[in-house]
């Protein structure tokens, strides 16, 4: 312990305080940072302003804030180039956590169909089964046409089951 009861292998409970700061609305943010970025609006605009401060400074002698190495505007882009790239990293990894997401759900997704269509599939075959066991219209209608005929020939005397009766003898 050091002088004062205070432990040196643990962090201090009060320190400098930090800005409390809202990860989500910061990730939402720097997405539509990202977004804008990745735009032929915000190209064109960055032209435009990049065309108009080089001729300013090349050709209106007055105004020359920043002679030819354009050392400012490439102080600029340095800065502009800074915070971007923090962003644009940010809203990947965010969109990299929701595509982990979405691939996780399509997983179990894909695991239940898989489920239901193998149990779809066994029940198709016991019905198949079921089926095979039943009399079908084709069936019972040769069955019926077998029996009316018997009937129109009379008693049955045995030939027709392949019976083997005698003929009475005179």
């Amino acid at each position: 312990m050091a002088e004062g009861g205070r432990r040196l292998d643990q962090p201090r409970s009060k320190g400098l305080a930090a800005p409390k700061i809202d990860a989500d609305a910061f990730g939402r943010f720097s997405e539509g940072i990202a977004r804008f970025l990745g735009t032929g609006r915000f190209l064109f605009f960055q032209t435009l302003i990049v065309i108009v401060w080089i001729t300013l400074n090349l050709v209106a002698l007055r105004f020359r804030w920043d002679p030819y190495p354009f050392i400012l505007l490439n102080l600029v882009f340095s800065t502009q180039a800074a915070y971007a790239a923090p962003l644009i990293l940010l809203a990947q990894n965010r969109q990299a956590d929701r595509d982990r997401v979405q691939a996780e759900e399509d997983r179990s997704r894909a695991v239940t169909e898989q489920a239901e269509t193998e149990y779809l599939a066994r029940e198709l075959a016991s019905l198949r089964a079921s089926i095979g066991e039943l009399a079908t219209r084709d069936f019972i209608r040769s069955e019926l046409a077998r029996l009316a005929g018997e009937e129109r020939d009379g008693p049955d005397d045995g030939r027709r089951r392949g019976g083997s009766r005698q003929q009475p003898r005179n």
